[in-house]
């Protein structure tokens, strides 16, 4: 017993030795590497060269290329005809007029790119469109999407990347590299959907539309759609707190394309003006927005001049002529007393 015991001692010095030779030889080798140079550990960077910030994981840095593989647009394919487009019915219960104005564009064997324009009032706005846009363009569309909201995140931009197509924009300034990759993507032949308000409705009417849809369709060559939703804006707007589902109607304009001699900037303001036309006629008839458009008195996206309560009660009155005036009422059941 005793001479087993010794040698387990014995056994035991043996390997905290070795333990010790195998540390002291780790430490021999770290101290040689950390003298030699490249490619045994990192460059150094010469004095006065500034290194170029590495690339983040989100935000416009994002790398959207794998969004457009094979297999993510099986996946965008199903969630947008599934999912997605279940939750709109649900909430919006859409009405969809104007495609017979694409019907030309339809007929061909191989439909053009479009760059398709519409108002945004509403989170729902990306999930009507996406789902109301005809099938030879809804199954390759690009999303512009705001690298500050949809691309926070690492988990964010991968959701969005995913099931809306999305690309990220700089929405505060123009970014060189996010204008090359929608020019790009369309040349390929990607169709693009943006919002060139920028972001959501503050108050509930429009904001003016920037230049970047004009822009590109003059550049790429390509029409550019002009679409009003209304009623979104009413079921999830910016700063509610909850859903309210009700009505939405989805309108399709006549492609617009860049005029002889036409810059971007008034190509841009014509594009606005087809919005606002739609917009009317959504809430009228097609024949009484065409007179107020040879008469040029269409109602501006943006509303009134005016500030305050009067601009909020001119919100409620032209909500009412529209969608959101016809919002779903819940059914009262009397109970039953027999």
């Amino acid at each position: 017993m005793a001479r087993s015991t010794e040698a387990k001692l014995i056994a035991f010095r043996k390997a905290g030795r070795a333990v010790d030779t195998a540390e002291r030889k780790i430490v021999n080798v770290r101290g040689a590497l950390s003298k030699a140079g490249f490619p045994y550990r990192s460059p150094t960077v010469p004095n006065g060269v500034e290194m170029a910030p590495k690339k983040g994981k989100a935000g416009i840095d994002f790398d959207t290329e794998w969004a457009r593989g094979p297999g993510s647009k099986v996946v965008r394919r199903f969630i947008v005809n599934g999912p997605m487009k279940l939750a709109v019915r649900a909430l919006g219960d859409p009405e969809i007029t104007g495609v017979d104005r694409l019907a030309d564009l339809m007929k061909m064997e191989k439909p053009p790119a479009l760059v398709f324009v519409a108002n945004h009032h509403s989170h729902l706005d990306a999930g009507l469109m996406l789902t109301s846009i005809p099938l030879p363009w809804r199954n390759k569309m690009v999303v512009g999407g705001a690298a500050d909201y949809f691309f926070g995140t690492r988990l964010t931009s991968t959701m969005s990347a995913l099931a809306l197509g999305a690309f990220p924009i700089e929405r505060a300034t123009v970014n060189r590299r996010s204008s090359d990759l929608a020019a790009e993507l369309v040349n390929q032949g990607w169709s693009l959907l943006i919002f060139p308000e920028g972001g959501r409705s503050p108050d509930g009417w429009g904001q003016p539309f920037k230049g970047g849809a004009a822009y590109l369709a003059e550049k790429c060559g390509v029409a550019v759609v002009p679409v009003h939703i209304d009623g979104a804006g009413a079921i999830w707007g910016k700063g509610a707190r909850k859903l309210k589902p009700g009505r939405t109607k989805v309108t399709f304009g006549k492609p617009l394309t860049v005029r002889e001699g036409e810059n971007s900037r008034r190509f841009s303001d014509r594009i606005e003006q087809s919005v606002a036309e739609l917009g009317d006629e959504s809430i009228t008839d097609f024949w009484t927005a065409r007179q107020r458009a040879a008469q040029r008195v269409t109602p501006s996206l943006t509303g009134p001049a005016s500030t305050g309560w009067r601009r909020s009660w001119a919100l409620t009155e032209q909500r009412a002529k529209g969608k959101a005036g016809q919002r779903r009422r819940q059914k009262r059941r009397w109970p039953n007393m027999t």
